[in-house]
């Protein structure tokens, strides 16, 4: 393919007057040149190779006597620069309450002070927000000033200019100019981490490892085991996977290059012809939690090595510039996934985690399941599964008129009801629940009135119930 000429210049006047930083326009100069060359950044099935077999999480107990000798040299790091608008949130998702009164960032903060009292020793817990969660965050942290330590606990994230579909030039809209902005995706945790200068302070600490996941998934926390593998085998990057169902068939799925390498494949990066392929869960058997451990040395190196360019496979996402009006103008948005870091980094190595370690929440739904009797939290913060609760999680499907935003959500669901013994429950009309039922097997609530009704409290055995 020849290359074309590419006028970057007007991309690089509005970042620099937006004072982003020079690495961030040169990584924008590397995506908005392979867009202009002709990267559409789709993988099809006949570039790639199912991955048939990995190490299991349950089968490294051996390494954790190296996990607790590595625990000097680790760090946390939380994803937390969503609002939750899917879910009607106007403020940080990770500052809604996920259960017994706690938000998922009391949480997380309660887990780690565990963790160190556990294991005696001072794991930064960090937090990489945007500009919409870091006051949030930072009103909910000052609750734990023992959660200070050695390295700053928070970083924000950069932005980029959408680019306009027709004319490969920026978007611009007067009316709302933050919508000519759009955030890179996770993948830019990379760049931020360098920005920040979190990356040099963690390396002058003597930190060498990172584990990073996503705020809103309670379930992702240190593990000795995982961290021992990491460390004694000089593992430069590791990705968790967990094995796909049904529900999974959307999520991005592990997958080989043909030069043996692991990748991972978006659905955004796959062919709408290879779409049978990308969702048969048999063939490509394993999803990425986004649970991600980095060596910070490594890491280092291959930032000095591609000019502070990390060079993550392409998403091109496309959009139109104001989301709530599909007449606006498309533009493309150019983003990166953080675990496509596993095809860039040398000897990166994915492992087979338990679905424990992913109980993220996307949806209403997914918090219904995460308040209910199907989880409690242990001495630790930590998530159990109820003695009484299924092997898997409830299938949730609430009628999306009535309770897809928080707040419509929580005056039909005052209360959780009892979920442990539930595989299936979906809602059909407006019903408001009163505390105290119990749904067990598959449970169907119907109401076909243009009226909201009232469920009193009742247990529902395998049954359909209208009201």
């Amino acid at each position: 393919m020849t290359a074309q000429p590419v006028n970057f210049a007007p991309f690089e006047r509005k970042m620099r007057r937006e004072g982003l930083e020079e690495i961030v326009i040169d990584n924008f100069r590397y995506y908005y040149t392979a867009l202009v060359n002709g990267d559409t950044g789709l993988v099809p099935e006949s570039q790639i190779q199912p991955v048939s077999a990995l190490p299991n999480l349950e089968h490294l107990g051996a390494y954790e006597e190296a996990g607790r000798a590595a625990l000097a040299q680790v760090a946390v790091l939380k994803l937390n620069g969503g609002l939750g608008t899917s879910m009607g949130l106007e403020r940080a998702k990770s500052v809604l309450i996920a259960r017994e009164g706690l938000t998922f960032l009391d949480i997380i903060a309660r887990q780690n002070l565990a963790d160190r009292a556990l294991y005696g020793r001072t794991i930064p817990l960090i937090f990489m927000n945007s500009f919409n969660t870091d006051a949030d965050t930072r009103e909910v942290l000052a609750r734990y000033p023992e959660l200070a330590c050695d390295v700053p606990q928070t970083m924000l994230q950069h932005k980029v200019p959408k680019v306009l579909q027709a004319t490969l030039q920026p978007a611009v809209w007067p009316a709302e100019p933050e919508l000519e902005w759009c955030p890179p995706g996770h993948g830019e945790v990379y760049i931020t981490l360098a920005t920040s200068g979190l990356l040099e302070q963690l390396l002058r600490h003597g930190y060498e490892y990172l584990f990073i996941s996503n705020a809103d998934n309670l379930g992702a926390t240190l593990d000795l085991a995982l961290l021992g593998f990491m460390a004694r085998e000089q593992i430069p990057f590791l990705m968790e996977v967990a094995s796909r169902t049904k529900a999974d068939r959307k999520g991005g799925h592990l997958a080989r290059r043909a030069d043996g390498r692991l990748m991972l494949r978006e659905v955004a990066q796959c062919p709408e012809d290879d779409l049978i392929y990308f969702q048969d869960i048999a063939r490509h058997r394993y999803f990425n939690t986004n649970n991600i451990w980095v060596n910070l040395q490594r890491l280092k190196a291959l930032l000095e090595e591609g000019h502070n360019v990390i060079k993550l496979p392409l998403i091109r996402n496309r959009k139109t510039l104001d989301p709530r009006d599909p007449d606006s103008p498309p533009v493309y948005q150019l983003e990166t996934a953080m675990g496509a870091a596993i095809e860039v980094f040398p000897d990166a190595q994915a492992v087979r985690v338990p679905r424990s370690r992913f109980v993220p929440v996307k949806t209403c739904a997914d918090l219904l399941v995460l308040r209910s009797d199907v989880y409690a939290l242990d001495a630790n913060a930590r998530l159990r599964r109820h003695p009484r609760a299924l092997a898997v999680n409830p299938v949730i499907t609430l009628d999306r008129r009535y309770y897809t935003l928080i707040d419509d959500f929580e005056a039909r669901f005052p209360q959780p009801p009892s979920l442990a013994g539930c595989t299936a429950l979906t809602v059909e009309g407006d019903v408001l629940f009163e505390p105290g039922s119990t749904f067990r097997g598959n449970v169907k609530v119907v109401n076909r009135s243009k009226v909201q009704r009232r469920l009193p409290p009742v247990t529902l055995v395998n049954e359909e119930r209208e009201v």
